[in-house]
């Protein structure tokens, strides 16, 4: 094993080398705050506080409703051409709109009713439980005997290949599963997977909100029917900034929305009181857009598309693995578990350390009267601390100091003097 001065020269080494290095300064970073949370929330880029200074100033305060015809109307789209750019697949094939969880809602209602005479909805326990949620409302407001099977992970950290495919058959409407999973980091082989569901005569829908703007995605390439995702996590967004939603072009005739709205009107400002649904992935639209979140997210797609999606997954990796060796050398001999798995091609951009004591470890970490950095975190049931590694801006040395930070609190029983009691979120 590396003594901790070795693994100092690693990490300054390793920063020193980053390509990506100057993509930092492109954020608002705090010299005090390891922040690890870039899986739930991306940090703000500089650039999209100063373009949401200028709408609100500007374009909203000074042009008012002629901000519409000035940009606003074109938005979706334009910020959707740069979207598919990460995700492989192209312009007329994704649009940003609604929440990830509306727009699951519209595909699954969409596919259920396409598959007619098909009765099974497949999913996993690694999947997102708002995922689920929606899946049993669709099933519930479809009312038509549909069943819900859900393929069980053994370990809790991944699929077995060979249990979902015994669930995938021939009465399998639609299969939806998040393309890398919110708790463990597992991630999918997507074509392998979606072309198994195809084989079955089944559809599929691949949730990617935890893999875009950290991980190569290629729908097309992977025949992807359909796909959901949000912007606030790797895509630095903001909070609550508009999911996206995934068709292929093939199935966009086929895929009909449950939900007919003005924006996805043929002519909305001819204000027909029939609905005619417009072409291509624009049907898909319901209300307004939402603009300023629009804003926030542009300029972060632009930085990501700069830095190259090639040149993050190969850090996030690089981040990743040296998070993994410190584990082993650090946190493993202390009673630490992991809940993320260890081969590159299973791993999205966040690792999982198991630990019973874990949610009073990470209020330890994130108590700011204490120790030299403020380190964020998440923490999910029954004893995950996440760490988000997002690769735009974190670095090797901070992966050094937090790993530190947690053999202290562990060893010298700090999380004790903290209690037990969960904010609303944790």
């Amino acid at each position: 094993m590396k003594n901790l001065q070795e693994y100092r020269e690693q990490a300054v080494k390793a920063d020193r080398e980053d390509a990506l290095r100057e993509f930092r300064s492109y954020f608002k970073t705090q010299e005090s705050l390891i922040y690890f949370d870039g899986n739930s929330l991306g940090m703000l880029p500089l650039a999209s506080e100063e373009a949401a200074r200028q709408l609100i100033s500007r374009a909203w305060g000074e042009r008012l409703i002629r901000g519409w015809n000035e940009g606003w109307w074109d938005m979706p789209l334009r910020v959707s051409g740069k979207l598919a750019q990460l995700t492989g697949c192209t312009r007329d094939e994704i649009i940003a709109c609604d929440s990830t969880s509306v727009n699951l809602y519209k595909l699954v209602s969409a596919a259920v009713k396409m598959q007619k005479g098909r009765k099974k909805i497949v999913s996993d326990n690694l999947n997102f439980p708002s995922d689920l949620y929606i899946i049993q409302g669709v099933m519930e407001s479809i009312n038509d005997g549909h069943i819900l099977e859900m393929v069980r992970s053994a370990n809790g950290i991944d699929i077995d290949y060979g249990r979902l495919y015994d669930s995938i058959d021939d009465n399998t409407a639609v299969t939806v599963l998040s393309y890398v999973s919110f708790r463990s980091a597992f991630m999918y082989d997507m074509k392998k997977v979606t072309d198994y569901v195809h084989k079955k005569g089944a559809l599929i829908i691949w949730d990617i909100s935890h893999a875009t703007g950290a991980v190569k995605i290629d729908l097309n390439s992977a025949g992807a029917d359909m796909a959901v995702g949000c912007t606030y996590k790797y895509l630095n967004g903001g909070p609550g900034s508009p999911a996206f939603m995934y068709v292929n072009r093939k199935l966009q005739d086929k895929v009909v929305s449950p939900i007919w709205a003005w924006l996805g009107e043929k002519d909305p400002f001819e204000f027909s009181l029939d609905y005619r649904p417009s072409e291509g992935v624009r049907r898909y639209m319901t209300g307004s857009p939402n603009i300023l979140s629009l804003c926030t997210l542009e300029p972060s797609l632009d930085i990501i598309l700069e830095a190259g999606i090639d040149n993050l997954r190969k850090k996030s990796l690089k981040l990743t693995r040296f998070m993994l060796e410190l584990y082993h050398a650090y946190l493993e001999p202390l009673g630490f578990g992991l809940g993320s798995p260890e081969k590159d091609d299973e791993r999205g951009s966040h690792i999982s350390l198991k630990h019973k004591e874990g949610y009073r470890i990470c209020k330890a970490l994130i108590d700011d009267s204490r120790g030299k950095y403020v380190i964020i975190p998440d923490f999910r049931p029954p004893d995950n601390i996440r760490m988000g590694l997002a690769p735009l801006y974190n670095r090797f040395e901070e992966v050094l100091e937090v790993i530190l930070e947690i053999e202290n609190i562990v060893k010298n029983r700090i999380y004790e003097l903290y209690d037990t009691d969960t904010g609303s979120v944790t």
